[in-house]
Parts: structure tokens; sequence; C-alpha cells
């Protein structure tokens, strides 16, 4: 069933709701041709992470767009050094993050992330890592991936994690490789389906870019 925008600008709004570690209150949501547009402004970071999270779980959402603003109170407002020793121990104590592979600068709150791993799981723990630290504004990843492998194999280990997760749409996805860059085109019938496609992409092994050109058709 095809939900009109007002219904889905309804269980958007609801799911944010629902979500318990979001204040909905200052949270506007509109709704356009299935697009979904976040607007207002949170009290931290971590919320504005976890609403966009949200509205993306919810069934018929075709694209995202966050005009959401961090207004820190006063209690959670930090220095910039102060943030940036916080996330140096919590990139320290991750399993999943090598050693002195990940760079940290903070500038009003903001954290960039930089330097270079081996697979899409040890950055995406980086971020995971330093996203709901208080005082946090916004983080920029600009951490790089090592390209370790051909772009034959990269493509066959796509289609083949497509398969064995038995993806309905997987036969509609096509999957392109130059050098360590991977594009995914096709349509899917949800959002699952797309961030499955591209999580399947991102767990192989050097991979360095993934531009995902699926498009969702409900």
């Amino acid at each position: 069933m095809i939900k009109t925008d007002s219904q889905l600008q309804q269980d958007v709004m609801a799911e944010l709701k629902w979500e318990p570690s979001i204040n909905a209150t200052h949270i506007g949501v509109e709704v356009a041709d299935g697009i979904v547009t976040l607007a207002g402004h949170v009290d931290s970071y971590a919320a504005k992470w976890d609403a966009e999270h949200a509205a993306q779980r919810v069934s018929g959402v075709k694209a995202l767009a966050v005009e959401m603003d961090v207004k820190l109170p006063g209690s959670s407002k930090r220095s910039d050094s102060d943030i940036a020793g916080s996330a140096e121990n919590m990139l320290m104590w991750s399993t999943y993050v090598p050693k002195d592979s990940v760079k940290i600068m903070v500038e009003n709150g903001w954290i960039t992330l930089s330097g270079e791993v081996s697979w899409e799981y040890q950055r995406k723990a980086a971020v995971d890592a330093v996203c709901h630290l208080m005082g946090v504004t916004g983080v920029s990843d600009q951490i790089a991936i090592k390209a370790t492998v051909t772009a034959s194999t990269v493509k066959s280990d796509i289609e083949a994690a497509l398969k064995r997760r038995a993806v309905s749409d997987a036969h509609k996805i096509s999957v392109e490789v130059k050098g360590a860059d991977v594009t995914l085109r096709g349509t899917v019938q949800s959002w699952s389906a797309r961030e499955l496609a591209m999580h399947s992409a991102w767990g192989t092994a050097g991979v360095r870019n993934v531009v995902d050109n699926i498009a969702v058709s409900y």
C-alpha cells in the first residue's frame, strides 16, 4: 500500500515520539512526494543522529533531508580540548579501531575524524564512539579506507553477499567498481533492502567509497 504524504508525515512523527532517546517537541516534519524533511533543533548531536535513523525506519520514506541544528543546553557545553580528550579516550578503548589510525580535530564542538583504516566497520566504529559524547555538535567522517583488493574481487564479493542474505531485489541491483570505489544502481521495494545492499558493499574488504544510486519504489 502506497502511503500519502500526510500518512507518511504522521508515521514519522509517531516514530520520533516513540523513540525514547529523542525529545520530538522541537522537531518539525514535512513530506513532499515521499521525501521527508526534518527541521527544528535538538539538544545534542546524539539526538539528531537518532532522529535521522528513526525517520529512515519508517516504511514509505524515499529520501531524507535534515535541516535540524544542535542547540546545547548550558550544562552540556564543553571546551574543544575537553571534547578532544574524551574522543581520544573513546577511540583508544574501542576494540574495533586500530591504535593511532584515526586523528581527531575539534572546532566549536564539531569533531572531524581523519586517518586510514582497512575496513568500513572500523570507520563506522570510530564515528559511533564519538557521536554520543556530551558537548558534540556534529561529526565529519574523513577517514579513508585502504584499497587492498582488485575490482573483480570486490564486485564478486558484493554480488555473492547480496545472494547469501536473500535480498529479494538482488537481481535488480547492479554493481559497478572503479578501483576501490563502488556504485550501486537499480530499484528496490524497501528502504531496508537498500540499506542491506549498502551494508553488503561496505562489508567487502578494500572498498573505499560506496555511491548509492538505488531508488526505492513502494
